[in-house]
């Protein structure tokens, strides 16, 4: 039985004896994901140092300590991530063997991530705590985080940037602020913003935090002496001059919607009563619709576009889903409203009710892109079903969900049908017979398809972090209809150990609507 996904097993020979084994244990505890395990918990703070005890007033002995010289090049490279190696199963050298601008290279050129299970990897790359490359550690921290907050993780994002240190750096503070913006914690970053405004992402954000901490006089100054040097926009001054004083501009027309996504002046605007509808931005923007201050559909909508990347945890969705009862119909409210009708009678224990209200939810939520999301919360726990629509629909979701391995046995006349999808869900594909190029990538894949030779090769020599990125990139291409991509990136993943997420990719292939 393959280690559920976000555990690393050794790596079929490859790297024997590189890390230590994962236990049965710790594969059978281990949660679907990184995000619903740091929806649980909270990040481990980095380790402050601890006071030292004073030193004896007479020394031991009159020797002459041997004293070890080094040159100091810069700060030293620290450890930075938010899983640590119990949930990743990931080895500690991960990163260690590679250049850190070559692999924030690798991870920029991830742009879409478009199944749920490489996700799941690259969510587990992206936050795994392990030592820090060789070289220019900080161009690859900068590259994880701005992942991160492209695929909508804000909360993960600036738990990372705490760790780095939002005052190393001028760019590590910039997206501080911007992420600290959309988090509706500004203070904390204005705070650091007014003690070191050398590092400050530009006037505005100085302007703004000057305001907020109370000291009009100085924002206002601020905002005058940035004018005069046309260090801000038009469009940037006449912004913060109405939050400065937004009673002159009573009566007036209210001001264009920035032509660019910006953090700050998403901000502004909401504060000066003309919000920016969050829709209209990047992903990331999503967050803000998740407090309680927003209206139902608005949080309903968000929290659909932040599952679709994987950046929230399944309990998320659903517990926003039934939040309350919904009051209208078509569209949106209808995928609710057969969610709460399905969740209602798998908690009866109804087979009827189940057959019944299972494939109008399937449904729904297949189209709306959340398939995988409404298998993982419920495909455990389906019933054996006579009815022969819904046991089909059944086996389909229970092959989407952890426990795939376990739908042929429990829907044997639905699998019957399928010797495909069984196959990918055992890892054997042998006699399958595959129709067309895609399908036939799949079935090569787990059967004698080589492994990348390059990806592997550097997965030898202490690269593996590079290598893994690089085989989750090949399945990412292979899933836009490339077969040789797919075939050859699942085989990698395979060569490297990853075996169920190789099998869950296939199967999300196979069963999830046009990606």
């Amino acid at each position: 039985m393959p280690i559920r996904v976000g555990v690393f097993p050794l790596c079929l020979g490859l790297m024997a004896g590189a890390f230590a084994p994962i236990t049965a244990v710790q594969a059978q505890e281990a949660p679907l994901s990184v995000i619903d395990w740091l929806e649980r918990n909270t990040p481990t703070p980095a380790v402050q140092p601890q006071p030292q005890p004073p030193e004896p007033a007479t020394a031991p002995s009159a020797n002459v300590p041997v004293v070890t010289v080094s040159p100091l090049d810069g700060p030293a490279a620290r450890r930075v991530g938010l899983a640590p190696a119990s949930i990743t199963g990931l080895p500690d050298t991960l990163w260690q063997g590679s250049d850190g601008t070559e692999l924030a290279e690798a991870i920029s050129a991830i742009k879409a991530v478009r199944l749920p299970a490489t996700q799941a990897l690259f969510y587990t790359l992206l936050l795994a705590e392990a030592l820090p490359p060789a070289v220019h550690d900080a161009d690859f921290n900068l590259a994880r985080v701005d992942a991160l907050l492209r695929l909508g993780a804000l909360d993960p994002a600036l738990a990372m940037l705490e760790q780095i240190g939002p005052e190393s750096s001028a760019a590590v503070l910039a997206r501080y602020f911007d992420a600290s913006l959309l988090a509706g914690t500004e203070d904390d970053a204005c705070a650091k913003v007014m003690a070191k405004p050398s590092l400050a992402p530009g006037y505005a954000a100085r302007v703004f935090c000057a305001a907020r901490a109370g000291d009009w006089d100085t924002a206002v100054l601020l905002l005058g002496t940035a004018r005069a040097l046309e260090n801000l926009s038009d469009a940037e001054a006449d912004m913060l001059e109405r939050f400065l004083d937004p009673d002159l501009f009573e009566g007036e027309p209210d001001l264009p919607t920035p032509a660019e996504p910006n953090p700050l002046a998403f901000r502004v605007y909401e504060s000066i009563g003309t919000p920016v509808s969050t829709a209209l931005w990047p992903r990331i923007y999503a967050n803000a619709d998740l407090r309680e201050i927003a209206g139902w559909r608005s949080q309903l909508m968000a929290v659909e576009r932040l599952a679709q990347t994987g950046a929230i945890a399944d309990n998320r969705l659903l517990g926003i889903y039934t939040d309350r009862q919904p009051a209208a119909s078509g569209g949106l409210w209808d995928r609710v409203n057969a969610v709460q009708r399905f969740e209602t009678a798998l908690n009866s224990n109804s087979t009827e009710a189940v057959a019944k209200t299972l494939p109008p939810a399937w449904s729904e939520m297949q189209a709306a892109g959340l398939g995988v999301h409404f298998a993982n919360l419920f495909g455990e726990r389906l019933p054996p079903l006579d009815d022969r629509t819904a046991s089909t629909v059944a086996f389909e979701t229970m092959l989407l969900s952890p426990v795939y391995e376990q739908a042929a046995t429990k829907y044997a006349q639905a699998a019957a049908h399928a010797p495909l999808l069984v196959g990918l869900a055992q890892g054997d594909t042998t006699g399958a017979q595959p129709n067309g190029p895609m399908e036939k990538a799949l079935v090569d894949a787990f059967a004698d398809a080589p492994p990348d030779a390059t990806l592997v090769g550097l997965a030898r020599t202490g690269k593996l972090g590079r290598a893994l990125l690089g085989a989750l990139s090949l399945v990412n291409e292979g899933a836009k209809g490339d077969p040789g991509a797919l075939r050859q990136g699942l085989a990698t993943l395979r060569a490297l150990g990853l075996e169920d997420n190789a099998r869950r990719a296939a199967l999300q292939i196979m069963l999830r609507p046009a990606l």
